[in-house]
């Protein structure tokens, strides 16, 4: 009988897709991940480091302060590979790893008391991955939003204001450009949001 010790780390020996991890976000890659929606987090340069399998359950943290921000399991391979595929003798380097999310909390991070973190991939027992989700509370009920994004362009021609208008969404994005925000059937209810988060649009209001 085959004992699975691969993934045995701080005396938690994890099944295959049965593991429970927590990782933490590279410096500057919370800002981004809040900006754009992603439907999985892929991490690399993680060094020599013991490494969740396929299935595992991942509690996504940032840090500074440390907070929970999203979960998700791992998708993706995350074995070390060779550096030159043809030649099968060469050093090994470390594959990305890949957390396809399940729950997201980025715009409202949990702050996290105790340190669990013992470098970018720790893992977890059971009870302590189930006491931290468990801080979420229930997923938000799902709903509809209008999303509107107003330009106004100078252009010969209708078909070359619509190039003009995607061309400045893609040069000055979510960092630069008000997205306006209302909840389907209530425009009055309309917010502008910068950088991930709601801005005010109103100069009078500034003064």
């Amino acid at each position: 009988m085959m004992t699975d010790t691969a993934h045995r780390a701080h005396g938690v020996s994890h099944a295959e897709g049965t593991g429970a991890w927590a990782v933490l976000l590279p410096a500057g890659r919370y800002d981004a991940e809040r900006l754009v929606h992603h439907d999985t987090l892929e991490l690399t340069g993680l060094g020599e480091v013991v490494r969740p399998r396929p299935g595992d359950q991942v509690a996504v943290l940032a840090d500074e302060p440390p907070r929970l921000v999203a979960v998700g399991r791992v998708a993706g391979p995350a074995a070390a590979r060779a550096e030159d595929p043809d030649d099968p003798q060469s050093d090994r380097v470390p594959d990305t790893l890949v957390v396809a999310y399940t729950r997201r909390a980025f715009d409202e991070p949990v702050p996290v008391d105790s340190p669990i973190l013992g470098g970018p991939v720790t893992a977890l027992d059971p009870v302590t991955f189930r006491d931290l989700v468990d801080q979420l509370g229930p997923a938000p009920q799902r709903r509809n939003w209008l999303v509107s994004l107003d330009l106004p362009i100078e252009a010969d021609t209708p078909a070359e204001a619509a190039r003009l208008f995607w061309a400045y969404v893609q040069e000055l994005g979510p960092r630069e450009l008000p997205a306006f925000v209302s909840p389907s059937g209530d425009e009055l209810a309309m917010q502008a949001f910068v950088l991930g988060a709601q801005a005010n649009q109103d100069p009078e209001e500034d003064d």
